[in-house]
């Protein structure tokens, strides 16, 4: 940690948000607000160069990166930097990608001010801290993997169950063969099987059929 404060790095396409968090946070002795970044793209550059205590990422960025990809680049570069994640999205999909990108806590925009400041200064310290509904679906997807799939993903999944090939997937969805393999192995780590005929056979169970 910097000092006796705590150095944050705001992340959101919208200044106005981004200006009343920062007024919030202004408010407790130990957070100091050190940078602001209104693109994915910028955030990286803030944080490397700022290093930030503590990283407040939105999930939606405008155009370009998203904040998904930012905090899986920015654990790239630096695996000990914290990420909470401060959005409206709470689908299951957008949560468990969050945590698996890297992020350290969740909290949603209509989250009191005791919860933002405990979230802040708990991923400092390396604790989780989530709203409770974002907690609730978190604990739900990992008891049951497969409904964190991204609509992407879940449209794949029901066409794997048509035999088709991945070249076939490719000219179906409108996607390089390499996007369908990379969607292929997400849907595969998801669901928790390892070969074609599995994912199927899952996808056959997801919709009631035998």
């Amino acid at each position: 940690m910097s000092g006796q404060r705590l150095t944050i790095l705001l992340c959101d396409d919208h200044l106005v948000v981004r200006s009343g968090l920062r007024a919030l946070l202004g408010t407790q002795k130990d957070l100091e607000v050190v940078a602001e970044a209104g693109s994915g793209a910028a955030a990286l550059v803030l944080a490397e160069q700022h290093r930030p205590d503590v990283v407040v990422m939105d999930l939606g960025m405008g155009a370009g990166m998203d904040g998904i990809e930012a905090i899986r680049r920015m654990r790239a570069a630096r695996p000990g930097q914290a990420v909470i994640v401060f959005t409206t999205y709470d689908s299951d999909a957008d949560i468990v990608r969050a945590v698996d990108a890297g992020a350290m806590g969740y909290v949603l925009k209509d989250a009191s001010p005791e919860e933002i400041f405990a979230a802040v200064r708990g991923a400092a310290v390396g604790r989780p801290v989530m709203s409770a509904p974002v907690a609730s679906k978190l604990f739900r997807q990992r008891a049951r993997p497969q409904e964190a799939l991204t609509p992407r993903e879940a449209e794949l999944l029901g066409l794997l169950t048509e035999g088709l090939s991945n070249r076939e997937l490719s000219r179906r969805l409108f996607i390089s063969e390499a996007t369908v393999k990379s969607h292929l192995a997400h849907i595969y780590a998801k669901l928790g099987v390892d070969s074609r005929a599995a994912a199927i056979a899952a996808a056959l169970r997801r919709e009631g059929m035998r």
